[in-house]
């Protein structure tokens, strides 16, 4: 248990709720001689609950028996409020029964007073509350830091692994003389397809951070083959083919629900819908979701895009081809849902542009 000063103790809000003006005014006179200077003194029980959210009191010393509003529907009211620091409520009662003491302790009383008042024990007991409650508020308050600073650092830790996976997406684009704009584009893209395909903000956030990686394998593949300005040999394109293998490895054995998606991605964005991409031959939806949706979305702005290779297709002719490829290549549903609102792809493509003539 904590031990607070006096001082600390006697500027605590006390409420003292009583329609006897002078019971009042006795209890007054002995908590203020004993140096309590924050009284709250009320004589109408109805006030109470306007007066607790305006003091927020610390003790409440409360009469059962009043006109309007009874001691019980005091607590009644104060119970309702579902505050997690309601102060404790010590009853005020000449009734010496058990069944009224038994009553007030189950709607919300910690203890009660007997009138007339022992001074000493009066005082002991407010002391006691007060410190108990003190100490509770203390221990929510330092809870509530402590959750601010998890939090806090979770954010930070968040960030960093975030541009750790942007960095690493863009050392993969750079290998292969592919623009840094291109995994901003893909991932906003698979992210609104996400949204239209009906996943929750969270899943999306989760794939606009995770898409970035798709071609994270591509670090494993020789300069001779990456950077290969004509066709590539039949052995030359399987070790290709391979990136998709190389990334999932690269970003296995974390349990983080990012690198998951992350490695899910990666090793399923070549596959087809038809059964004839790779590295696995997944057909349908055996191909994850993500990886269906980063396939379309990568392509798309792949096609779109100026490379040294090749110039950018126009739009009309990239629409044509996901069209021709819906229920081929491309998850048809997710064709369907690309189609039908082109212009927002188009308008994060524009957004995101690598040179003028795009």
């Amino acid at each position: 248990m904590y031990a607070f000063s006096d001082k600390n103790l006697h500027e605590q809000t006390i409420f003292v709720v009583d329609d006897e003006v002078v019971n009042l005014k006795l209890l007054d006179k002995i908590l203020t001689s004993a140096g309590y200077s924050n009284l709250v003194l009320i004589s109408d029980p109805r006030q109470v609950l306007d007066l607790y959210q305006e003091h927020r009191p610390s003790l409440i010393l409360l009469d059962l028996n009043m006109p309007a509003l009874d001691g019980y529907q005091v607590m009644e009211q104060l119970v309702g409020l579902e505050d997690p620091l309601l102060p404790p409520i010590v009853i005020l009662t000449a009734q010496h029964h058990q069944e009224y003491l038994l009553k007030a302790l189950e709607a919300g009383a910690r203890d009660f007073i007997s009138k007339p008042f022992d001074r000493r024990e009066l005082l002991m007991r407010v002391r006691n509350f007060l410190d108990a409650h003190v100490a509770h508020r203390l221990v929510r308050d330092q809870k509530d830091h402590l959750e601010e600073l998890v939090q806090q650092r979770t954010l930070e830790l968040q960030e960093t692994r975030l541009e750790i996976i942007r960095r690493l997406g863009h050392a993969a684009e750079y290998r292969d003389e592919e623009t840094g704009n291109h995994i901003i584009r893909m991932s906003k893209m698979c992210a609104l397809l996400a949204r239209k395909a009906g996943w929750s903000e969270q899943q999306c956030d989760l794939i606009l951070s995770a898409s970035p990686m798709h071609d994270i394998g591509k670090i494993g593949i020789p300069d001779a083959i990456l950077l290969k300005p004509g066709k590539l040999e039949k052995d030359e394109w399987l070790t290709m083919k391979s990136h998709a293998e190389i990334g999932a490895r690269l970003l296995d054995g974390n349990d983080n629900e990012l690198m998951i998606m992350a490695r899910e991605i990666a090793l399923n964005h070549h596959e087809k819908w038809d059964g004839s991409g790779y590295p696995a031959g997944l057909k349908g939806e055996a191909i994850p979701m993500s990886g269906r949706i980063a396939a379309l979305a990568d392509v798309f702005d792949a096609l779109t895009s100026v490379r040294p290779y090749k110039k950018a297709w126009p739009f009309e002719e990239a629409v044509e081809l996901i069209r021709d490829n819906r229920g081929k290549h491309f998850d048809p549903k997710l064709a369907d849902l690309f189609l039908e609102d082109f212009d927002a792809f188009v308008a994060i493509k524009n957004a995101y542009q690598d040179f003028p003539e795009e």
